[in-house]
C-alpha cells in the first residue's frame, strides 16, 4: 500500500472522540476550526476518532453529527456523506495506520519497548505534567526494530525515537513555539504490538492523507504537536499548520468535563435552546460581536480572523 500525501490548501477538519457527549467547549472550537477554513474557501473534513474502544461509543459518534448539524455546522467529507480519502471512521483505517507503522520499522525509527507504565513511573525522577506522564528513561532505546522477533509473546509496544533537538513552529493562534519532546515525555509510543497504533501516528496519518493543511484544536493538545512533527518528517510528509485555541472553563474556573451534563449539546437541544442564540454567543466569545447577536456559523465567515482570537481560556455561560 502507498502512503502519499495529499495536499489541499486550507482544507480543515473536524475531528469528535465519541467518548461522550460534546459540550459547549467542543462547539467552540469546532466552530473555530469550521470558520478558518471556511473563510479561506477551504473542504472541511469530518473524522470520528474512535482509537480507544475501551471508551468509544457508536451512539457517541452518531450523537455528535446530530449536535454538529444542529449548531448549523457542514463537511464536504465524512463517514455521512463520503468522499474520496475515507473511511472517515478511524476504527476502520487499521490497514492504513499497520502500513505507516511498517515504514518507522524498516527505517529503524521505532523499537519494542517491553516497559510498563509502573515501570517507566519507577524509572523517572524529574517531576511532569499529569496528561503527558513522565519522560521515558530510554531502558529499552538499544534495540532495534528486527529485536522485536526475539520478545516472542511478549506484550510490547513500539516507541518513536525522538532526537535530541528543539522542535518549531509558528502556532496559528499562539504563535512562535518551541519544545523539545526529548524533555517532555521522551521516545512516545506509537503502537502495541498486536493492538493497534496510537492515537499519535494515526491523527498524523490521516491529517496527511486525508490533505490537511490547518490543524485547529484545543491548546491541551500543544505538547502532542511536536511529536506529530516529527513523525510528518519521519514518513516524508511536509506538516500542516497547527492552531490550539484556549479551553473553555465553567463558573468555577475548572475545564469543562463531558460528565458534565449542563452544559451538553444534546442537553441544550433537548431542553429546546435556540442554536442561533447559542453561535451567537460563541461569536462573541471569539471578538467577532460585542453582543450576543442569534446568528448562524455562516454569518461569521466573512469577519472571522484566526489571528485575532482572544489567547485567554473562555468562561461559558449557563443556557
Amino acid at each position: 500500500m502507498e502512503l502519499r500525501q495529499d495536499v489541499r490548501p486550507a482544507c480543515g477538519r473536524l475531528a469528535p472522540s465519541p467518548t461522550g457527549g460534546l459540550h459547549l467547549g467542543h462547539a467552540r472550537s469546532f466552530l473555530i476550526a469550521w470558520l478558518a477554513s471556511r473563510r479561506d474557501g477551504g473542504t472541511v473534513v469530518m473524522r470520528i476518532e474512535d482509537l480507544d474502544s475501551s471508551r468509544a461509543r457508536p451512539e457517541a459518534a452518531a450523537a455528535a453529527l446530530v449536535d454538529l448539524k444542529w449548531l448549523g455546522l457542514d463537511w464536504d467529507e465524512g463517514p455521512d456523506v463520503g468522499g474520496p480519502r475515507g473511511p472517515y471512521v478511524q476504527s476502520r483505517r487499521s490497514a492504513i495506520y499497520d502500513e505507516a507503522l511498517a515504514r518507522l520499522k524498516a527505517a529503524d525509527l521505532v523499537y519494542p519497548c517491553t516497559c510498563t507504565r509502573a515501570d517507566v513511573e519507577r524509572a523517572a525522577s524529574a517531576p511532569h505534567a499529569e496528561d503527558e506522564g513522565p519522560t521515558y528513561p530510554g531502558v529499552c532505546a538499544g534495540r532495534s526494530a528486527s529485536d522485536a522477533l526475539a520478545l516472542g509473546d511478549r506484550p510490547f509496544g513500539w516507541r518513536f525515537r525522538v532526537p535530541k533537538r528543539l522542535v518549531e513552529w509558528d502556532d496559528l493562534v499562539l504563535g512562535p513555539r518551541v519544545l523539545d519532546p526529548s524533555r517532555s515525555g521522551g521516545d512516545f509510543l506509537v503502537g502495541r504490538n498486536g493492538r493497534g497504533v496510537s492515537y499519535q501516528l494515526a491523527v498524523t496519518v490521516d491529517d496527511a492523507l486525508m490533505g490537511v493543511a490547518r490543524v485547529v484544536r484545543g491548546d491541551d493538545l500543544v505538547a502532542s504537536t511536536p511529536r506529530q512533527i516529527l513523525l510528518y518528517r519521519a514518513l516524508g510528509w511536509t506538516p500542516p499548520r497547527f492552531g490550539h485555541v484556549p479551553l473553555a472553563i465553567g463558573p468555577d474556573g475548572r475545564r469543562l468535563a463531558k460528565r458534565d451534563d449542563s452544559i451538553k449539546l444534546a442537553t441544550l437541544r433537548e431542553r429546546g435552546v435556540d442554536p442561533r442564540r447559542l453561535i451567537g454567543e460563541l461569536a462573541r466569545s471569539l471578538g467577532l460581536a460585542r453582543a450576543r447577536v442569534a446568528s448562524s456559523p455562516v454569518d461569521w465567515i466573512d469577519a472571522f480572523d484566526l489571528a485575532k482570537l482572544p489567547r485567554q481560556p473562555w468562561t461559558a455561560p449557563r443556557f
